[in-house]
């Protein structure tokens, strides 16, 4: 039995929480894991494999409830309770947050206050081809530029996968769903997706944490990037850095 299993287990047991949001192995790798029984616990994992920022979950309250939850976190899920927590929508009494260091021993954080000291050893940066894009872009004209993003735009095809998989998403009724007056048609057309993207780019920019970071396991680890996995065929995500 892992220690972040011992920990679940005794956490459910003692009825500190309610519920423990992990991962768990999947048919095609990992996916997340809602465990509310100790006897379930056993399926917990936590390593590189572990890329879906399961911190999305947090703000579900038909899946949270009104009890304590317990998320077993990876950086990037650290940095967005951190922005969530910033944002009034986590409590530090409602939420217990624990992480595996690169030894397999598990840290539950105190508070939020604490999270942020232990962040401060994982400095961001933005990778080579991503500098070398963005320098690329500041260097197009206007007319350029206007030709790049129209380009890029006609890829979407508006599933807002994008918006479901980013943990930053949280309003209750999303801009594209309101239809008295209709902000943003809903049909995909490179102006209307240009209207989306610019709408999710502006919402997203300054909290996004879509950058790269220097793991506690092996190798340099992407960030988030969810929205750009949950896509992979543009490059929308690197505005919400700029």
């Amino acid at each position: 039995m892992s220690k972040l299993t011992e920990k679940a287990v005794a956490l459910l047991q003692e009825g500190e929480v309610n519920l423990v949001i992990g991962y768990e192995e999947g048919n095609h790798g990992t996916r997340p894991l809602f465990c509310r029984q100790a006897e379930n616990a056993d399926r917990l994992i936590l390593d590189d494999r572990c890329t879906n920022n399961i911190a999305v979950y947090l703000t579900k309250r038909e899946l949270t409830g009104t009890g304590k939850v317990a998320i077993t976190a990876t950086v990037p899920a650290l940095r967005t309770v951190v922005q969530l927590a910033f944002e009034n929508q986590l409590k530090e009494d409602n939420l217990l947050v624990l992480t595996v260091d690169g030894h397999g021993e598990v840290i539950q954080f105190k508070g939020f206050d604490e999270i942020k000291t232990y962040l401060a050893d994982f400095p961001l940066t933005i990778s080579e081809e991503n500098l070398q894009l963005i320098d690329r872009l500041k260097k197009m004209s206007r007319e350029e530029r206007w030709k790049y993003w129209m380009e890029e735009m006609s890829k979407c095809i508006k599933c807002y996968a994008c918006r479901a998989a980013c943990p930053l998403c949280y309003c209750s009724r999303c801009i594209v769903e309101v239809n008295c007056p209709q902000w943003v048609q809903p049909w995909s057309a490179p102006l209307t997706n240009m209207e989306w993207q610019i709408n999710r780019v502006m919402h997203m920019a300054g909290r996004c944490d879509d950058t790269k970071y220097d793991g506690r396991h092996s190798g340099r680890v992407r960030g988030c990037s969810r929205c750009y996995q949950s896509c992979g065929k543009c490059t929308f995500y690197l505005q919400g850095r700029r």
